[in-house]
């Protein structure tokens, strides 16, 4: 019996696109809590520096960090994968 290739979408591709949402996401608040930081400090430096601003720009910088280091690197990978799954890569160097 021959197996014929499944007419529905590719799960490896729908996997990948849906965690290419996900790092978008994860990119889009890790810049927005970076600009959170710079707000809160520019605040700051007009109203003076107070507990409560200096834990908002650290607590921006440090969330900020942490969204935004993971969703670099997958979608990276990612595009990588995309990259050497299409039918016109050459394939690795």
């Amino acid at each position: 019996m021959t197996s014929t290739p499944s007419s529905g979408p590719d799960p490896v591709r729908l996997r990948r696109e849906r965690v290419s949402r996900l790092a978008a996401a994860a990119r889009r608040a890790g810049w927005a809590f970076f600009a959170l930081a710079v707000v809160a400090f520019a605040g700051g430096l007009v109203i003076g520096l107070s507990g409560l601003v200096v834990v908002v720009v650290v607590g921006s910088l440090v969330l900020g960090s942490a969204f935004l280091l993971p969703a670099i690197i997958v979608g990276f990978g990612v595009t990588a994968a995309e990259r050497d799954d299409s039918p016109a890569s050459p394939g690795p160097p």
